[in-house]
């Protein structure tokens, strides 16, 4: 029934395995399976039904043998493609010859083409699987055979042991001697007793390094013959426990159920099953058994089921893999479709995924066969279902369903209407008559007018008539009856329409030939537009340039109209006249709009040049491009004048494209002035304004001007030269000055020509700015200015007189008092403030005291405490000098620990460790003293001993003796002395063997002790560089200056005293800085140090050189802070 409802359905089959090139789309016919029918085994579907007649197996002895496949070619336009293969991928096309023929005929009655393939005299090695096949389009089937060959196994009569004996005269008979068979059988044998013994059981159940053995046991020596017969008996298969193993792959979508089912020959023997390698436990997985076969069920497949499965049973394994694919989702859905009878329909969905499997179903499954009038296509993630000839029956609801979601469409197939005549496109002009009508067959079937989707009721104005012709008449149209009109026929699903349009008024721009309805002109031209128009009514026009409407009385621009044609005049054009003019119409019919575009061209004059440099007899001058250009590229051409004059005079021929030009040959000391011209092609602009007056040869700006000097009523300047003087030279220098917010003042009524001037009678405390100006014949160069305000107040920045004998670590002992004076200088009076280690000083510690020159530093008992570096900063306004004062209480500490090791004769050996505490000074010897254990007066023995170990010797035979050790150091002996724990006793003298010692080797290759260190030099004072090195023999000693040999140079003398290296440098300079080295060679080998010298000036050095005192102050400073980083 037509109107019944169909649905379809996608359904994946669980369990089905599917191989790769088995992933094509099915379209089946039916209601789907029923729950319980799931847990059936699904077989999967034949590939197609090309082969009508497929190869069958075969087996044959050495012979021929033809294999025949036919396919039937109804359905097909052109001849199918067939293959044939043995094994997996051996083609056959290429092995035909003597032993292989293929031949292919065809039945006209019949159509049915026949393949064979002839194998002539085969061979034992042409048995084994052959596969054929077929392709035609999408469409592809195969089938596999096997040929077996048989040969005659005559070994069981033969005796091998007189078979495989070598014959005479043979080296190697490598085959049955059948000549010696044949002997046999004429000569029947003599009866042997001895039982007989099959030896062909013997070597098939023995192992291949037993067959030498065996034949010589049983006489054979035909080994060779032997092998290759035992080669060519076939081999027994051990039979397998799997009647019907696993397929090697298996598919499921995410969510589904999977049976894996293996069918065993021997239903009691052991089966156990495994995941990637791992034993499957019962949960979740579901075991069935049916008979000899073996089910595992997976149930709700999930991501983490895609492994590899196999089944062992007994010693015999199979394994699969199992595919688990997410749900097919339908991305595009299926639309309704309305056709009539012997149309052709075509029902599109789209998958998520290639290769999908999709059903679709109408109630009952789809026939999809050869000879179906439903087709199915595939293309990528596409599906298609194809009704060429629809019929009434098709009508009803498609579905199209997977397992990721499902689609529905309603086909409605309906009788065709024939249509005589069909309503036709209409165009009226406003208030004419509108007559639509139309022929269809059955003539008198009613149906509905509409316009616009809406529906058409009759009225006085709108006349409706259904007869044989269809009709709907409107007396007098207005705006509102355009539109599309639509006759809909009741009981068909098809439908007549048109358009009715209504003439507006329209403007007619073609008439312009412009290209994008855009007029050039050219500026002062004058400019007519005629534009036609047309509409009924005749609308009324209105030109507009932006907001503004243009009327018929103006005066320069104006708009007129007659009858069928506008018009818009401008008598002169100008560049304001650029922009989109818009043309309104309007009548009852309806509104029409255009625009057009107007673009008046000349380029604007360029700005006043500027001219930033001036020479000797030149200048630099740049400018601006135009605003606006015209639509055209621009040029320029340059003029000049001189101010006094009104003659302008062209300076280049040839146009340049570049905004800047340089000026030659003018006269030092006149004043010019220059403008610029644009010129593009559609004409010359007007020259720019002029620019500044100018006077070639102006010296620059003086340079480096600071402040030298500044006390209560005057200020010191100096300064440099201008770098560039112009041609007429310099005839001084005018210094100015001004109090903040009032004007410049000149200081010297008459030029100087010096590089220095002081600035008198001025008030105190009072800030003011000074700038200085170069004088020439030209004029006043650019002012030089100093950038911040200057204070007048006499200002001395601070100067700190460190002590000599405080330039060096100041040291004291413990208790001693301390009293540093550090004198200083700076007006007014500078604030002085000290820090040790960077932390303010405690007053309860030690005692401060300023003056107006000095700085007084009190310890009245030196502590160990008191040690450390002071830091001494002496600060006027923005002036800051530093100084640093080391103080070093040093008291050392006893040794550690003195040990008597030996005593023998009238001597001991006695050794310390060196104190723990220094006390802030190198330890520089040791007091070692004596005491009699009889009277305890302590003796010294020795004193100022810089060694850690000593003898004592000369004490009196039995006596006992303690010892204790004091440390020295640049302030005297520790305050205690350490005492040795143990005693010495003097024994009586024992006669003791001296032994030999041989002499020592005291030769050694050169080796620094005491490196260069980098240092710094003070211009024109004499340096000196030291090093010491140890070497036997004495070694000969090179200094280099940055890898150069320093030879009779007078300048460096160079001193060698035992093992110490100097070189002296006379008066240093800034050259003599560098990398100085030191290189000690002798037979053994060499060695050699380096350090690097930098040679400063000092104050006066550079205040002699004319340096100015910023710079002087910058380059001290930056040296202080250097020499304290290090």
């Amino acid at each position: 029934d037509a109107s019944s409802v169909k649905k379809v359905s996608i359904d994946l089959p669980d369990s089905v395995p599917v191989p790769a090139k088995e992933r094509k789309d099915s379209w089946s016919l039916g209601d789907g399976q029923a729950p319980e029918e799931l847990e059936k085994p699904i077989d999967t579907p034949p590939l197609s039904t090309l082969l009508i007649e497929k190869p069958q197996s075969g087996t044959v002895p050495v012979g021929d043998i033809t294999f025949v496949a036919k396919v039937e070619a109804k359905d097909l336009l052109r001849k199918p493609t067939i293959k044939w293969f043995k094994g997996k991928w051996m083609d056959l096309a290429s092995k035909t010859g003597k032993h292989l023929q293929l031949k292919e005929t065809f039945d006209r009655l019949t159509k049915v083409h026949t393949f064979e393939m002839h194998i002539i005299k085969a061979k034992e090695n042409y048995a084994g699987n052959y596969r054929c096949e077929v392709t035609y389009k999408d469409k592809f089937d195969s089938c596999s055979f096997d040929l077996e060959i048989k040969t005659e196994q005559s070994s069981q009569n033969i005796d091998i042991r007189s078979a495989f004996k070598r014959s005479e005269g043979q080296e190697d008979a490598g085959e049955l001697d059948f000549s010696g068979l044949l002997k046999h059988h004429q000569e029947p044998k003599q009866q042997d007793d001895t039982p007989e013994v099959d030896v062909w059981e013997i070597l098939k159940n023995a192992r291949p390094d037993e067959y030498e053995k065996i034949a010589f046991m049983y006489g054979i020596t035909d080994l060779r013959g032997l092998l290759r017969r035992m080669k060519k008996i076939p081999k027994e298969e051990k039979k397998s426990e799997f009647a019907k193993k696993l397929e090697p792959a298996y598919q499921v979508d995410k969510g589904g159920k999977i049976r894996l089912v293996v069918d065993l020959a021997d239903p009691t023997v052991d089966l156990k099953w495994y995941k990637n390698g791992q034993e499957i436990r019962p949960t979740p997985y579901i075991f069935e058994h049916k008979g000899t076969q073996r089910i595992m069920v997976i149930n709700n497949c999930t991501m983490n089921d895609d492994a590899a499965y196999s089944v062992a049973a007994g010693d015999e394994k199979c394994t699969t893999e199992l595919f688990v694919k997410l749900p097919v989702k339908i991305i595009k859905s299926l639309d309704p479709v309305k056709t009539t009878v012997n149309e052709r329909i075509e029902l599109e969905c789209e998958v998520s995924e290639e290769g999908a499997q999709v059903k679709m179903k109408n109630g009952v499954e789809v026939p999809t066969g050869v000879r179906s009038r439903y087709r199915v296509k595939c293309e990528g993630t596409k599906h298609y279902l194809v009704i060429d000839d629809a019929s009434r029956e098709d009508t009803g609801t498609y579905s199209v369903m997977a397992s990721g979601g499902t689609s529905e469409c309603h086909v409605q197939v309906d009788k065709p209407l024939k249509i005589f005549q069909d309503l036709q496109d209409i165009t009226v002009r406003l208030g004419q008559p509108i007559k639509l009508h139309c022929e269809i067959y059955p003539g008198n079937v009613p149906g509905r007018w509409y316009r616009n989707g809406q529906l058409i009721q009759p009225n006085d104005r709108i006349n409706i008539i259904h007869r044989n012709i269809h009709r709907l008449e409107i007396e007098s149209c207005s705006l509102h009856d355009a539109g599309d009109y639509t006759f809909v026929p009741e009981g068909y699903s098809q439908s007549l329409s048109a358009k009715v349009h209504i003439i507006p008024p329209k403007v007619h721009l073609d008439s312009l030939n412009f290209p994008d309805n855009t007029v050039v002109i050219v500026a002062g031209n004058k400019l007519r537009l005629e534009i036609p128009i047309s509409g009924e009514p005749a609308p009324r026009v209105v030109w507009m340039k932006g907001e503004r409407v243009i009327l018929e009385s103006g005066h320069r621009v104006r708009a007129e109209t007659y009858g069928d044609q506008t018009s818009l005049t401008i008598d002169v054009t100008e560049r304001d006249d650029t922009g989109n003019y818009k043309i309104v119409l309007q009548n009852e019919a309806g509104e029409a709009t255009a625009s057009v575009k107007i673009k008046v061209v000349i380029p604007d004059a360029p700005d006043a040049p500027l001219v930033p440099v001036v020479g000797g007899d030149w200048c630099s001058m740049t400018w601006e491009a135009p605003k606006y250009d015209g639509s055209s590229p621009i040029l320029y051409f340059i003029e000049r004048k001189k101010k006094q004059s009104s003659r302008w005079m062209r300076l280049n021929f040839d146009l340049i494209k570049e905004t800047c030009f340089e000026p030659k040959k003018m006269i030092e000391g006149v004043p010019y002035e220059v403008r610029v011209f644009a010129v593009n092609a559609i004409g010359i602009s007007k020259p720019s304004e002029p620019s500044k007056a100018f006077i070639p040869l102006v010296t620059s700006e003086p340079t480096m001007l600071v402040v030298d000097d500044v006390t209560d009523n005057s200020v010191t300047l100096k300064w440099r030269p201008p770098e560039t003087i112009g041609a007429a030279g310099l005839d001084g220098y005018l210094v100015e000055y001004c109090l903040e917010g009032d004007e410049w003042i000149a200081a010297n009524s008459e030029l100087i020509e010096k590089t220095k001037y002081t600035i008198t009678g001025l008030k105190p405390e009072s800030k003011i700015l000074v700038r200085v100006k170069a004088i020439n014949k030209a004029g006043a160069s650019a002012p030089k200015t100093i950038q911040h305000s200057i204070l007048v107040k006499e200002v001395i920045p601070p100067k700190i007189r460190v002590p000599r004998h405080l330039k060096q670590t100041y040291t004291r002992r413990v208790g001693e008092a301390v009293n540093l004076v550090v004198p200083f200088m700076g007006k007014p009076r500078p604030k002085v403030t000290w820090l040790k280690e960077g932390k303010p000083i405690e007053p309860t510690h030690v005692s401060i005291r300023n003056t107006d020159s000095d700085s007084i530093i009190f310890i009245r008992k030196a502590e160990r405490s008191h040690s450390g570096k002071y830091d001494m900063k002496v600060q006027v306004e923005n002036h800051v000098d530093t100084a640093i004062i080391d103080i070093q209480i040093v008291l050392p500490g006893p040794p550690q620990s003195v040990i008597i090791e030996d005593v023998w004769g009238g001597n001991v050996a006695l050794m310390w460790t060196p104190p723990k505490d220094n006390g802030n000074a190198p330890i520089t010897g040791y007091t070692i003293q004596k005491a009699d254990t009889k009277t305890m007066e302590w003796y010294t023995c020795i004193e100022h001993y810089h060694r850690t170990c000593i003898t004592i010797t000369e004490l009196v035979v039995g006596n006992e003796y303690y010892f204790r050790v004091f440390s020295e150091n640049m302030c005297g002996l520790s305050e205690s002395a350490t005492q040795t724990k143990k005693s010495a006793l003097i024994m009586k003298e024992m006669q003791l063997k001296i032994p030999e010692y041989s002499d020592r080797d005291f030769k050694e290759a050169p080796k620094f002790t005491q490196p260069l260190i980098n240092t710094f030099a003070i211009a024109g004072y004499n340096a000196t560089l030291n090093c010491s090195v140890r070497a036997n023999p004495r070694p000969k000693v090179i200094w280099m200056k940055n890898k150069i040999t320093i030879l009779d140079d007078p300048r460096y003398r160079m001193f060698s005293n035992q093992g110490v290296c100097t070189l002296e440098i006379r008066k240093p300079s800034p050259y003599d800085g560098g990398m100085y080295t030191c290189k000690a060679i002798n037979d053994l080998g060499e060695a050699q140090v380096d350090c690097k010298l930098e040679v400063k000036f000092t104050f006066y050095e550079l205040m002699h050189r004319g340096v100015p005192l910023h710079l002087i102050d910058k380059y001290m400073n930056e040296a202080k802070i250097v020499e304290q980083e290090k």
